[in-house]
């Protein structure tokens, strides 16, 4: 069954698949590994991968820097993961540690504290727990899992 659909998969020619690769990357900002992963996915050389990424790089469509402050800040703002959530999403998109350690250093510290104690509010204001020790450990558990370092808990 998948070997017929990739039969039919049309195969796009190095000239279509850098024009429709700068619409993807006009869209949103992207890390190189997504760019890769996309162009491989729609049946490129790997050769033709790396000049076409090459030629994002040169044009200014990509730039890692860049992806690493938006992914930061998006993920920060708009789903409020933590710090270390963050960075295990930045690893997986193969974004180097030092601009993984300027991303993370944009986030304002003080709106950082006062996310996590907004979330720790919110969260204990629906839990229907009503003993202290097993409260405060599901509110730990929960801050923990959207990525806060666990020193920052109470």
């Amino acid at each position: 069954m998948d070997y017929e659909k990739e039969i039919k998969q049309k195969k796009l020619t190095r000239q279509q698949a850098k024009s429709k690769a700068e619409s993807y990357c006009a869209y949103q900002e992207r890390s190189q590994q997504e760019m890769r992963d996309k162009l491989y996915s729609w049946g490129l050389h790997p050769v033709d991968v790396e000049e076409i990424i090459s030629d994002l790089i040169t044009e200014n469509f990509l730039n890692e820097e860049r992806f690493a402050l938006a992914y930061a800040s998006g993920k920060f703002t708009i789903k409020s993961w933590g710090k270390i959530k963050i960075r295990q999403g930045l690893k997986l998109h193969q974004i180097s540690q030092r601009l993984i350690h300027n991303a993370l250093n944009q986030i304002n510290q003080q709106a950082y504290y006062d996310k996590l104690r907004g979330l720790l509010e919110k969260k204990a204001a629906h839990l229907k727990e009503s003993d202290p020790y097993k409260r405060r450990n599901k509110l730990a558990q929960y801050a923990l899992s959207k990525g806060y370092e666990n020193v920052l808990l109470f």
